[in-house]
C-alpha cells in the first residue's frame, strides 16, 4: 500500500502536514485554524474523519495554534510530549492526550510513526517519520542543525518535507535585529538553504522520489531561489516548494505507476500549480 502526503500550510504563519494511506492518516502539527484545516482537507477531497491522530513537533504557535479547537471538536487523539504540553497555553481534554518518547514507535491504524529528537529552541522538539510497509515519509522542519538522527532517518525516506528556511546572505543583509539573526542561525533555530542542500546531496537515498522544501522564511528566502537551487541537483527527484499561502499538491509514493501529483478535477481547477 502506498502513502499519500501534502502540505496544508508551511511557514512561520502556520505549519500542518498530512500523511496517510487508504485506511488512516495523521497530521503533523496544527498551526493553522481548525476551519482552515477542514477547508484544505476538503480541497483535497479528504474527510476529517480519516485523521486518526495529530503529532505535535513542539509548542511554538505556528505549530499548535489550531490544535485545541481541532482536536476537541473532532475528538482526534493528540500525540505530544509532557514537556511540550506544559509550555502550551491552551486546554486539551485528558482523554485525547497521548505521550511519546524518542525513537518509541507509535502505531496509528496501519501507519507506524517514529518520533526522534532534534535541535530547536523549544522544550522538547521532535521530527517524525511516517511509514507503512517499506514506504517512509519524513517531516523534518524547525531544525537548528543537521544531527545524526536527522541524517539516519533522511537516508531511509521515499519522500520528505525538509526545512530550507533562509538564505545566508539574505539573512545577514536583512533588517532583522542581531539577536533574531543569531537565534535563527545559532544551531537551535532553523536550517539554511546551504545546510539543507548539503543534507540532500550527501545523504539522499536512491529511493527518494519527492522533496518538499518547507518552512521558508518570508523575509530571508524566496521560493524561486530555493527551487532552482535544489532542482539543479535533483537527479530525478521531484522538487516542490511548500506554500505558506495554501494547500499544496497531493502526492503518492509506493505505487510505481503513480508518481505525478494526485489531484481531483475540482482540485486541478482551483489550485495554483506553480512553485509559489
Amino acid at each position: 500500500m502506498s502513502l499519500q502526503f501534502a502540505s496544508l500550510n508551511s511557514g512561520s504563519n502556520g505549519n500542518c502536514y498530512y500523511v496517510g494511506n487508504n485506511d488512516s492518516a495523521v497530521l503533523v502539527d496544527a498551526g493553522i485554524s481548525c476551519r482552515e484545516i477542514e477547508k484544505r482537507l476538503k480541497q483535497l477531497e479528504l474527510s476529517i474523519n480519516k485523521i486518526k491522530a495529530v503529532f505535535i513537533s513542539h509548542e511554538h504557535s505556528d505549530h499548535v495554534k489550531g490544535l485545541a479547537v481541532l482536536t476537541n471538536k473532532h475528538r482526534i487523539p493528540v500525540y505530544i510530549t509532557e514537556p511540550t504540553i506544559k509550555r502550551c497555553n491552551f486546554w486539551l481534554e485528558n482523554e485525547l492526550i497521548n505521550t511519546f518518547l524518542h525513537h518509541q514507535a507509535v502505531d496509528i491504524g496501519s501507519l507506524n510513526i517514529i518520533p526522534f529528537s532534534k535541535h530547536h529552541d523549544a522544550a522538547d522538539p521532535y521530527s517524525f517519520v511516517i511509514h507503512h510497509n517499506d514506504i517512509h515519509v519524513g517531516v523534518f522542519t524547525d531544525i537548528g542543525t543537521v544531527c545524526e538522527n536527522t541524517i539516519h532517518h533522511f537516508k531511509n525516506c521515499n519522500a520528505v518535507f525538509l526545512e530550507s528556511n533562509y538564505d545566508v546572505e539574505m539573512l545577514e543583509n536583512g533588517n532583522y535585529p542581531y539577536h533574531l539573526k543569531r537565534r535563527i542561525r545559532g544551531g537551535k533555530g532553523h536550517l539554511s538553504n546551504k545546510e539543507a542542500l548539503e543534507l540532500f546531496i550527501n545523504h539522499r537515498s536512491d529511493k527518494l522520489s519527492h522533496l518538499l522544501l518547507s518552512h521558508l522564511s518570508e523575509h530571508n528566502n524566496h521560493p524561486e531561489l530555493v527551487y532552482n537551487l535544489f532542482n539543479e541537483v535533483s537527479n530525478g527527484v521531484h522538487v516542490e516548494v511548500a506554500s505558506r499561502h495554501g494547500v499544496g499538491s497531493m502526492y503518492e509514493v509506493g505505487t510505481p505507476k503513480k508518481q505525478e501529483p494526485f489531484l481531483s478535477n475540482a482540485r486541478e481547477n482551483s489550485a495554483q500549480m506553480t512553485l509559489f
